[in-house]
């Protein structure tokens, strides 16, 4: 059986959790079930690993990838939709 991620909204943030419903996993805002904005991903110790922009549901803008201590080490740009 696969687990659901403990989920949650927050102030208009839809905050999900890791498999140990602990640490975050991603943060952002959902329209209608659609990623847009500002998301982040944490990964299972807690720091920063990736963050960037949704138009659309769709990857947009600068989106940078963090090295395990939450540093910035990659910038991919994603053009605009």
């Amino acid at each position: 059986m696969v687990e659901k991620k403990k989920m949650e909204i927050i102030d208009g943030l839809t905050i999900k959790y890791h498999a140990n419903g602990q640490t975050i996993w991603s943060k952002g805002k959902l329209d209608k079930g659609i990623p847009t904005g500002y998301w982040e991903w944490y990964r299972v110790e807690g720091t920063l690993k990736r963050s960037g922009y949704f138009k659309g549901g769709e990857q947009v803008g600068l989106w940078t990838t963090y090295d395990k201590e939450g540093h910035p080490y990659k910038t991919t740009d994603m053009g605009s939709n």
